[in-house]
């Protein structure tokens, strides 16, 4: 199957700064982007779609999420992240079955393709459920089955590595491969130090990323220094753990040398600016992040901790906050914020040929509707994205060439069947 998108806006990256291609061609053969330019292909495409003023990107990665967590949205709004980890999530999420997992995913995949999210990083329990989702959907993600321990005396054979290992092998790499599997550590304060030593030489045996929520808070970070005299950035790195690509979600409260750490060992951070302002745990280093080089990502957490999946608010966030918070009006640039959720996305995903539009990347293509009144006139694109642009403005998503969302339809899914799937479990659920 091939397609010719005409006519349209495509937004472009050189090596310094994005582009606007206009009245330009983009073609799509199979998986694959064949085509951009001004001029029309010679080349016959089986359909060809006018895409006058629509404005052609790539699709957006939510580099860390916990999708099921819609079924727990707004479930603990004003509480600190401590509380509302062990006072609301975990009593709640302990009593959450595979069913409810099944339909919170489909259900959260909904939100994510129309608001123009590709490709999903993802942590959270019964992810064969999650696995279905994007089986059916044809959506990309990264899951995992990741790994808890708080008890000391827990031997490796009684420990979650078992069942995190069989996931990769059964899992990795499939839905052509749509699907990947990362290891994943919840965290250091909910883990022991030889389970998390071992599972680290297991990813590393295996030739996985693995995925981490990491120095989140300042009180995790202070009780970490009390109990191993180790920031949390140190105890992973002494535990053999950034052996490995690694993924760090959050990374708000780094101590004295804890990026130069994460540089060394090329740890990527997922920067959740919605979830860490929502819970009150502050503003993550990010220019200093950029300044060392490291990778930074861009996620939305759950929606218990942001109340939504919608990456382009996290856009809006990201370009703004920093900003204010540091009074430098220059601290973080409207095109550093579109590469956090595009090829810097891509890149911690462990996604080479996707995360720009270019000749023989996949075609994970999103669409905005630029006859929307707030995003009239535009002077600069990447301000526009970033600051004018709301999910809504979405008007198709594209994954490896095929459509899965365009004008309010699913092409994939059954909104009527997930919507009321969905409501019912949690009206039974929670009364």
């Amino acid at each position: 199957m091939s397609i010719l998108l005409k006519h349209a806006k495509i937004l472009l990256r050189d090596e310094n700064d994005y582009e606007v291609l206009e009245d330009a061609y983009l073609g799509v053969e199979g998986r694959y982007i064949d085509h951009i330019g001004t001029e029309k292909p010679v080349k016959r495409y089986d359909e060809e779609k006018d895409y006058t003023d629509k404005l052609l990107m790539p699709g957006l990665i939510d580099a860390h999420s916990h999708i099921p967590m819609v079924f727990l949205r707004g479930i603990a709004d004003g509480l600190p992240l401590d509380k509302w980890l062990n006072e609301r999530v975990f009593p709640i999420e302990a009593k959450l079955t595979a069913e409810q997992i099944r339909v919170s995913s489909y259900y959260a995949i909904l939100e994510l393709l129309a608001s123009g999210v590709t490709s999903f990083t993802d942590m959270y329990f019964f992810p064969e459920e999650t696995a279905q989702a994007i089986k059916d959907s044809g959506i990309k993600a990264n899951l995992n089955k990741y790994i808890l321990c708080f008890d000391p005396n827990q031997t490796i054979e009684e420990s979650m590595i078992g069942p995190s290992i069989e996931f990769f092998d059964k899992y990795n790499d499939t839905c052509d491969g749509r699907l990947k599997v990362d290891f994943s550590i919840h965290a250091e304060y909910t883990n022991q130090p030889h389970i998390v030593n071992a599972y680290s030489e297991e990813c590393k045996k295996h030739d996985a990323i693995m995925h981490i929520h990491l120095s989140e808070s300042r009180s995790e970070v202070e009780k970490c220094i009390e109990k191993y005299k180790q920031t949390p950035v140190e105890w992973f790195e002494s535990l053999g753990t950034f052996e490995n690509p690694t993924c760090a979600a959050h990374v708000v409260w780094p101590m004295k040398d804890d990026l130069k750490i994460l540089k060394k060992h090329d740890v990527s951070v997922m920067h959740n600016p919605s979830s860490n302002l929502m819970i009150g745990s502050g503003f993550a280093p990010v220019r200093e992040m950029l300044d060392l080089g490291i990778n930074v990502g861009l996620g939305t957490d759950g929606t218990a901790s942001n109340n939504n999946l919608n990456m382009l608010e996290e856009m809006h966030l990201a370009a703004i906050v920093h900003n204010g918070y540091h009074l430098d009006a220059t601290n973080i640039k409207s095109s550093q914020v579109i590469d956090m959720a595009t090829r810097n996305g891509a890149k911690l995903q462990g996604r080479s040929d996707t995360g720009s539009l270019e000749v023989g990347k996949c075609a994970d293509i999103i669409a905005l509707d630029l006859n929307k009144i707030h995003l009239y006139p535009v002077f600069e694109y990447p301000s526009i994205l970033t600051k004018s642009a709301q999910g809504s403005d979405v008007c198709m998503t594209m994954v490896d060439g095929k459509i899965l969302y365009e004008n309010g339809q699913y092409l994939t899914l059954d909104k009527e069947k997930i919507v009321q799937d969905f409501k019912t479990a949690v009206k039974d659920f929670y009364g």
